[in-house]
């Protein structure tokens, strides 16, 4: 259930929640489906002209689909790229996935300072307990002010 005073969080009975993810329009079955079509038909144009005598066609057929698959694999791995922030029982958790690895820090509600790093459109570093974190980069520079507003709301605990 979502609070009118949040946007981009979701409020519980548990605490605060902030999901801000990359925004992927192909999921990783529609990529596999696609680089196959790809393969067949460039295959198949290759395989035409390789035996007509352009030989030369399939062996450069066959490094335009490895550079293909490389950046179908880079996609792929940054899919699932994304920001957790939970406010729950005096303690906010982060935890930023980014290419499958995970990074988390946990803070005392009372000592986090919520600031911008550089300006109001950068991201936004949640400090405090000796540790530094940077969130907001899922979401459009100028919404970023509007996050870190909510963030001080929730902590100060409105």
């Amino acid at each position: 259930m979502s609070n009118p005073v949040f946007r981009f969080a979701t409020v519980t009975a548990q605490g605060v929640h902030w999901r801000l993810k990359r925004n992927c329009s192909v999921s990783p079955a529609q990529l596999a489906a696609l680089f196959a079509s790809l393969s067949a038909v460039s295959m198949l144009i290759a395989g035409y002209f390789w035996y007509h005598g352009a030989v030369l066609v399939l062996p450069f057929a066959c490094i335009e689909l490895l550079a293909l698959w490389t950046a179908f694999i880079v996609y792929g791995r940054h899919v699932s790229d994304g920001e957790n922030i939970v406010l729950h029982e005096g303690r906010l958790v982060v935890e930023l996935e980014k290419a499958g690895r995970l990074e988390r820090a946990e803070f005392n509600r009372d000592w986090v300072r919520v600031e911008p790093r550089d300006g109001d459109r950068s991201l936004i570093e949640l400090s405090g307990n000796g540790r530094k974190i940077e969130v907001g980069r899922f979401l459009r520079p100028e919404l970023r002010p509007a996050l870190a507003r909510e963030l001080r709301l929730a902590l100060r605990g409105a």
